[in-house]
């Protein structure tokens, strides 16, 4: 199936992909961080958008 690029969602909200523009954008405002703290979060954790919430929190927390 075709992307609806008319969806700036996610294909699969539990999972964060980073290869898509339309999803980076959207986990990027959902999380409040960059794109490249997006990036270095799904690196370190792997693309589980829970992992991925989970690690980016507690980097603010040591900031």
């Amino acid at each position: 199936m075709a992307d609806n690029l008319q969806d700036r969602g996610p294909q699969d909200r539990a999972r964060v992909n980073v290869n898509e523009p339309h999803e980076v954008s959207y986990w990027t405002r959902k999380f409040g961080v960059t794109p490249d703290q997006l990036r270095d979060a799904v690196t370190e954790v792997g693309v589980s958008a829970d992992a991925v919430e989970q690690a980016l929190k507690s980097r603010r927390g040591k900031a």
